[in-house]
């Protein structure tokens, strides 16, 4: 059995509201709001990298766990906004938690990765006891190279999560997963060396809403749990009116979907461990229901998650 053990953030101080990015990209505010329901996003200081917000994540995670560096058998990091081709930064943040010789494996799956990574650390703890999935991306470096698309530009904030789960004990238990992969829209969205990211906004939204409600609703078909009594939705936050139609789809109340997208915008592989260390702050007691965590990103890859109490 796999559980969720803890989750756990790391956010930048700087706080960049819709103000400062309307003037930057000649978009207004308000459109922001409709567009997105992102109000305000973090921004990284210089000296502040990939790997620094991932140990910050990492070790927020492991105070909540009550746990220490030395119990992690296996680290997995994903990140899309890397500062170098390689070595990617899961072994930086290895180093940075003093667990030299700790195997730790990169997902470069930009959105998604978070939940691939921890669909593989349930099948994985068996062996590594504990494996600590980082979710890491400071994505305003990337929407800042030139010429960048306003409507993406006005998206992506900074921030870092993370999730321990453990062989022995947590606070709930995965039961299952459903990943999925298709490359024939690769080219929807796209980061090419040194270049601009290129996003073609329409298609991802309609992908998005079609693949995440399938994804989820195969998951819990399978598992013979009604959607309806799901808890919780842990989802990406790419964009608001996403989350929307997604609850829409699948015929549940809005509210339902945890939501902090207005705050942070979308921080891509971080977004959904960001959203579910803030959800559990919210909520400390054990889950009374059925937990649902569902990503979709750049591949495309997508899946859900499920976790039950216990």
């Amino acid at each position: 059995m796999a559980y969720l053990r803890a989750f756990g953030a790391y956010l930048p101080s700087r706080v960049v509201d819709n103000r400062e990015i309307a003037a930057a990209t000649g978009v207004d505010e308000e459109y922001i709001v409709r567009a997105s329901g992102i109000r305000e996003r973090r921004f990284a200081a210089p000296e502040e990298s990939v790997a620094s917000l991932g140990v910050g994540a990492a070790r927020n995670c492991l105070e909540k766990a009550g746990a220490v560096a030395s119990d992690i058998g296996l680290l997995m990091v994903s990140s899309s906004s890397a500062e170098q081709r390689f070595p990617g930064p899961a072994s930086a943040i290895g180093a940075g938690l003093g667990i030299n010789g700790v195997p730790a494996i990169d997902l470069p799956i930009a959105s998604a990765g978070s939940l691939f990574g921890m669909a593989l650390a349930a099948h994985l703890v068996p062996v590594y006891k504990n494996v600590l999935v980082v979710g890491s991306e400071v994505m305003s470096r990337v929407v800042a190279r030139k010429p960048a698309h306003r409507d993406t530009a006005i998206l992506f904030g900074d921030g870092a999560g993370a999730c321990l789960i453990s062989a022995e004990t947590g606070f709930a238990a995965i039961r299952d997963s459903l990943l999925s992969s298709d490359g024939h829209f690769a080219a929807s969205l796209k980061l090419e060396l040194d270049a601009p990211l290129s996003m073609d906004g329409r298609s991802i939204i309609l992908q998005a809403a079609r693949k995440i409600p399938r994804s989820i609703a195969e998951l819990v078909e399978r598992n013979h749990v009604p959607v309806t009594e799901v808890e919780t939705f842990l989802m990406h936050q790419a964009n608001l009116n996403l989350i929307v139609r997604v609850a829409q789809s699948l015929g549940v109340p809005e509210d339902r979907f945890f939501c902090n997208i207005q705050a942070y915008g979308n921080t891509s592989s971080a977004s959904m461990l960001i959203a579910a260390d803030e959800w559990r702050q919210q909520h400390p007691a054990p889950p009374a229901g059925p937990l649902i965590f569902t990503t979709f990103g750049a591949g495309l890859h997508w899946g859900s998650l499920l976790a039950m109490p216990f």
